[in-house]
């Protein structure tokens, strides 16, 4: 995006097109050196079959500052693990996948089911966990990334410009944040993040007045974004949601860990597009209806740890608040989509919107009313402190599957 404007409370690094991908792989390669770095690749086997892996396979390929990649394999029997064997022996790099579904992977989870660390609900979050215990399990790199593995729009700058700012020798960054702007075939994209995060936390703020937890999630212009890195050290402390509250649940948990300082996010793309959710009107469980609830409580879960006190009437206010707020919005995203030559449906962001407010309400009386699953998954530290040899069973049992 050009501009330099340092609007937040955490710094924002941003893209003034005056130094190539190259150039910035060269400096990766040399700091690689006291810095060791590993990318994460989250998926479904699906996805290997889909248009965006190949080509991320590709431009990877050219990584060579990589130290390691780990590829977090979930929905695949026996035939499809061999074939994504063979799919990812294209990359040059050291490289290992996490069978999450295979047998030796169930066992290191029954392991730790019976002392009671249980991994959460099948799905990115869970995979993710699994990857990052990996990787600290391996112990050999400095850093970490990860992004989508369903960008259509995918260039090789993408985890460049994540570990630069971990790895330069004078910066002092901790964690570092992607961001970037949606649009795909002539429209603005994004709606859960321009018609439900964004105008929710301007709304919490006039319901709630200044808090600090608020005036920092605001501070990131793509909350959502499945993008991020971060140092080792802050790995172990990191308890991340296994449901669609990840990318919220994990800015939480960085807010938690790290001083502002020490947290930064970075401009990755010019343009962003990948697999499209459903709407799912009518179903709570899936598509944009299931994130939206989730990314709601994550978020309520969060202002309670700060001392915020939820009530029925507040929740009744928020979402009167948030309507208005994210109606506003509407307008100037239509203007600013019309000025740079995309559509945007004003009806059809308005219908988003008011089935947002009401999954406000819904996912605010679930809050209320609690539940039994935890919402995080446990620290890693955590973990090996219940079962001191956690990090053994893992290595052994992906070295087991990838012999």
């Amino acid at each position: 995006m050009a501009d330099y404007a340092q609007n937040g409370v955490i710094g924002t690094l941003h893209n003034l097109r005056h130094k190539s991908t190259e150039q910035l792989e060269a400096e990766l390669t040399d700091y690689s050196q006291e810095s060791p770095m590993t990318l994460l690749l989250p998926c479904l086997f699906s996805e290997l079959e889909g248009p965006a892996m190949g080509p991320i396979v590709e431009e990877l390929k050219r990584a060579s500052y990589l130290d390691e990649i780990i590829i977090g394999l979930d929905r695949a029997n026996e035939t499809r693990f061999e074939q994504a064997r063979k799919f990812f022996a294209a990359l040059p790099q050291k490289h290992t996948i996490l069978w999450n579904d295979g047998p030796q992977m169930r066992s290191v989870d029954r392991a730790l089911e019976e002392k009671g660390i249980l991994a959460g609900e099948l799905g990115k979050g869970r995979n993710v966990w699994f990857c990052l215990g990996y990787f600290l399990a391996r112990g050999t790199s400095k850093a970490v990334a990860l992004h989508d593995c369903d960008i259509l729009t995918y260039s090789r700058a993408i985890p460049a410009r994540l570990f630069y700012p971990l790895v330069h020798p004078t910066f002092h960054y901790q964690f570092c944040k992607g961001y970037y702007y949606r649009a795909a075939e002539g429209k603005l994209n994004g709606r859960v993040v321009r018609l439900l995060v964004t105008p929710m936390l301007r709304a919490l703020v006039q319901v709630l007045g200044r808090v600090e937890y608020l005036e920092y999630m605001s501070s990131f212009r793509y909350a959502l974004s499945g993008e991020f890195s971060m140092r080792a050290e802050v790995v172990p402390s990191l308890r991340i949601p296994s449901d669609w509250g990840l990318e919220i649940g994990t800015l939480s948990e960085m807010y938690r860990n790290c001083n502002w300082n020490q947290i930064c996010q970075v401009d990755i793309a010019d343009a962003y597009d990948h697999k499209h959710q459903n709407i799912s009107q009518n179903d709570s469980n899936r598509g944009l209806h299931r994130m939206a609830r989730d990314i709601c409580k994550a978020i309520y879960r969060k202002l309670a740890i700060e001392g915020i006190v939820f009530t029925p009437g507040l929740f009744r206010t928020l979402k009167a608040c948030y309507y208005r707020t994210a109606l506003d919005m509407i307008d100037h995203y239509h203007n600013d989509a019309v000025m740079s030559g995309l559509s945007l449906d004003r009806h059809a962001e308005a219908g988003i919107v008011e089935l947002f407010a009401r999954i406000l309400i819904a996912a605010g009386d679930e809050y209320m009313a609690g539940g039994a699953e935890p919402p995080f998954s446990p620290a890693w530290s955590r973990v090996t402190s219940a079962l001191p040899n956690a990090y053994e069973m893992l290595r052994d049992a992906t070295e087991a599957d990838n012999a």
